[in-house]
């Protein structure tokens, strides 16, 4: 299987919304800082794990609205950050900060949660580009997942600074902020253990 990696796009202007709009149909289109960044949808590793954590997050603490604090989880949603626009893997807001949800195509409100999962083709915009974004916009929590090494670490926002507050491997069991009151075996997220 042929590896892709994520394309910067130089240019001599600022990358706009236009920039996202017209970017191929089968490529996901971000601008962080100005610059147009594209890469193709998730491979199988990826879309597996991203997959299954909506579930297992999803299902206890946004189609359970009324248990678990009560969060918005939502798959790979457009988020309109200041003049950045960022489409993460999974991303929440609880419904206290954000009780209606909205009828637009994309949001401009900072989720409380993002989970990242890195790839070939997305980890440098991930880990250089897209986290310290997330701290500028006050995001409190940051997870980071790797089906290639079957890891996941977990980071708080302290001071405006990445605090990792956890870290796991192969099939751990884990509760972690802020969806700590769930327990599920990180193996769950791997096609095999």
């Amino acid at each position: 299987m042929a590896q892709s990696t994520a394309h910067k796009h130089d240019s001599p202007r600022r990358a706009t919304y236009q920039d996202v709009l017209d970017a191929p149909a089968h490529r996901v289109a971000e601008i962080v800082d100005g610059t147009l960044y594209t890469h193709p949808r998730p491979a199988a590793l990826h879309a597996r794990a991203s997959s299954v954590l909506d579930r297992k997050i999803g299902g206890p603490f946004d189609d359970d609205a009324g248990g678990a604090d009560g969060w918005w989880i939502i798959f790979e949603p457009e988020l309109h950050l200041g003049e950045d626009i960022v489409v993460p893997d999974l991303a929440g807001w609880r419904r206290k900060r954000m009780p209606s949800y909205p009828d637009t195509a994309y949001f401009t409100l900072a989720p409380d949660w993002v989970c990242e999962v890195l790839s070939a083709s997305t980890r440098k915009v991930d880990l250089h580009e897209k986290r310290p974004l997330y701290a500028r916009e006050g995001v409190g929590y940051l997870w980071l997942v790797d089906p290639a090494d079957r890891t996941l670490e977990a980071f708080e926002l302290h001071e405006g600074q990445w605090l990792l507050i956890t870290s796991a491997k192969d099939n751990e069991p884990i509760s972690i902020r802020p969806f700590d009151a769930i327990t599920f075996s990180l193996g769950d997220l791997w096609p095999y253990r």
